[in-house]
């Protein structure tokens, strides 16, 4: 059965990144509205150019989602362009690890905070206003296995992404009676660029594609989802 989303606001953040880019394309094609949320760079002026003919349907928003500022604008801007948000999809991330805790610069640490849990928070606080005004909605964030067990060289990796499972918990209790559901996905190795550059001995056939990870977030803002919530999905391939 096809997932149709006509009509449907979705906010993809880190929309041009390789897994927000194949969030945003599965959305789209399931007829969805997409706002495509990323800092300023020549892959959004891309973006914009691709879609600027169609603004029924698309809005590219350049923001900063590490600053509340930036996520208050961003959440705004969607709502006044399109009238509503009905789903947010949090792929914004980032990955930093290699030395042990005591070894580990306060700057690697404040930065796998800001990048997988700041802008889960952020994002959330902004757009959760509007989804109670309509007392439905959607959200998902991206997790990461290591945030089920603490690893050896990845202590702040591991717990930004734990931030965020706690958070989907939480927001699941707060809002269910408001029928906006709060998951999240934690997926396997990711088949990017940029792993195949860092990994270049691996064997990348095991790994999750994009697209198969988009696939399970758009079922979990589907209709068929909505019993679903406060869940940890895994999505790990053969990785």
């Amino acid at each position: 059965m096809e997932i149709d989303l006509s009509g449907e606001v979705v906010i993809v953040t880190g929309a041009v990144g390789a897994l927000g880019s194949a969030v945003s394309q599965a959305f789209r094609q399931a007829g969805a509205k997409v706002a495509y949320v990323d800092r300023a760079n020549e892959r959004m002026e891309r973006v914009a150019a691709k879609v600027a003919d169609d603004p029924e349907h698309n809005l590219v928003v350049c923001a900063d989602l590490m600053t509340l500022k930036g996520a208050e604008q961003m959440a705004s801007e969607v709502s006044d362009h399109f009238g509503a948000i009905d789903v947010l999809v949090n792929t914004v991330g980032g990955y930093r690890a290699g030395k042990a805790l005591h070894e580990t610069p306060v700057e690697t640490w404040d930065l796998m905070m800001d990048l997988n849990a700041r802008t889960v928070y952020n994002t959330c606080k902004s757009v959760i206003p509007y989804m109670l005004r309509s007392q439905s909605g959607a959200i998902v964030s991206v997790a990461a296995r290591p945030a089920l067990a603490g690893k050896e060289k990845m202590a702040a990796y591991s717990v930004s992404k734990a931030a965020v499972l706690r958070l989907t918990e939480s927001m699941a209790a707060e809002l269910r009676a408001a029928d906006i559901r709060v998951n999240c996905v934690i997926p396997g190795t990711i088949d990017t660029p940029a792993n195949r550059k860092d990994m270049p001995d691996a064997d990348a056939s095991r790994w999750v594609k994009p697209e198969s990870l988009a696939g399970v977030i758009l079922f979990l803002c589907s209709d068929m989802a909505r019993d679903i919530t406060g869940a940890a999905v895994p999505v790990y391939g053969r990785s």
